[in-house]
């Protein structure tokens, strides 16, 4: 298969077997018109990227039913209060009208923050469903996928703009030509491009193979994010780790030779060059893990059952499916799925079709031991369930020490 973006061959890595789509919850009645997908990961040599070689349509993943809510989770709403902070400090023009875009703005969880400011916001969602809930925060908004043609028509509309930023979006989107193309269109000279993605550094040392997922369809590094910016005459001026997804990196992009390049750039690209991340034999050593993960994890799950344990999951997430489908864990395995967001209530996991019930029954339940889906949210979940464990109840996770 030869890569979009570089028109390179893409080596092929590993198969992580039939997927369906990460958030598509179920009712009864949609099992049988449920879509699969062959999830395959590669590595296109070129540019150091790691990306699905299949993916789904995305009118299909971000629709009217989209099931991920940025808002229910505390700690992200104080996550993304410091990134606006972030932006505000270091990058808009001061006594000047300034724009800001954001890509997909989910429930306006870090739109908001720009809503008193003096300047020109605007959040562009493509899921019905939130992008109404963000339409309550009075905000402006448009219900679209961002592309190069829908730029060129903003750039008509507004103009150029200052910032234009996401949180877990890019990742999303699969022509990354037609992305950086648009950018291009909109930055002003000193404009700047901020964006924060699962990092492909932290999947390999975790081998938290559950950041794979449809809607996943990079895994990036800051090697790739360099090598995919000389095409566009961008350059990486800066690049900050953060807690986030299990270990994010928010990168800062802008307009080659106009910004100060950040030493964090060079300290982590050296750190990169050290783990062989331009290397294919690296994700050779991936693919062993993560078969070793999944034989790990079910061998706990096998003798939890064998010795009559009542296991549960926590947290129906996204990365929960991936887990799922990957291990073939059932409802025979895992009776059910608690979660805090109300539309998954009582419905199924995708793929495996497991019940999902409202966390607030978890402590009533009594599960013996609960596999915890949500592992990057563990300090959250487990002060709210501090219960659990005084009452004898076990955690268990795919992520080998983590617990």
């Amino acid at each position: 298969m030869k890569s979009k973006l570089t028109n390179n061959e893409i080596k092929f890595i590993m198969s992580f077997g039939k997927m369906p789509l990460a958030n598509k919850f179920l009712s009864k009645n949609d099992f049988d018109k449920e879509k699969f997908y062959n999830m395959d990961v590669g590595f296109d040599e070129k540019v150091s990227l790691f990306q699905l070689l299949n993916t789904p349509e995305p009118e299909d993943m971000f629709d009217e039913n989209y099931a991920f809510f940025s808002s229910t989770a505390n700690y992200m709403q104080k996550h993304f209060f410091d990134y606006s902070e972030f932006l505000k400090k270091n990058y808009l023009n001061r006594g000047s009208k300034n724009k800001i875009i954001e890509i997909g703005c989910n429930d306006g969880i870090m739109l908001q923050n720009f809503k008193n400011e003096n300047l020109q916001h605007l959040g562009v969602e493509p899921s019905k469903n939130v992008y109404l809930e963000a339409k309550k925060k009075n905000l402006d908004l448009v219900n679209e996928f961002f592309s190069k043609a829908f730029c060129e028509n903003l750039k008509e509309f507004i103009g150029k703009t200052n910032i234009v930023y996401a949180a877990n979006v890019i990742c999303h989107i699969p022509n990354l030509y037609d992305l950086f193309s648009g950018i291009d269109l909109l930055l002003e000279k000193k404009g700047v491009f901020v964006f924060e993605e699962p990092y492909l550094g932290d999947v390999l040392r975790l081998t938290s193979y559950d950041q794979i997922y449809d809607e996943h369809v990079y895994l990036f590094s800051l090697t790739s994010i360099k090598n995919i910016c000389k095409i566009f005459d961008l350059e990486l001026i800066n690049a900050l780790e953060q807690p986030t997804h299990g270990g994010s990196m928010r990168y800062v992009v802008g307009r080659k030779g106009v910004h100060e390049i950040n030493k964090n750039v060079k300290k982590l690209l050296h750190q990169e060059n050290i783990l062989k991340m331009d290397n294919f034999e690296t994700y050779k050593i991936f693919k062993i893990n993560c078969e070793k993960s999944r034989e790990r994890l079910l061998k706990v799950i096998y003798d939890l059952k064998n010795d009559k344990k009542k296991i549960s999951g926590y947290a129906a997430t996204s990365k929960s499916t991936t887990i799922l489908n990957y291990c073939n864990i059932d409802s025979k395995l895992i009776d059910q799925i608690y979660d805090t967001t109300p539309i998954k209530f009582g419905k199924f996991s995708p793929g495996k079709h497991i019940p999902i019930r409202d966390y607030k029954h978890f402590l009533e339940d009594k599960p013996d031991v609960s596999l915890l889906f949500g592992w990057n949210h563990k300090n959250e979940i487990f002060s709210k369930e501090k219960n659990y464990i005084k009452n004898g109840g076990k955690w268990i996770s795919h992520i080998e020490n983590l617990l």
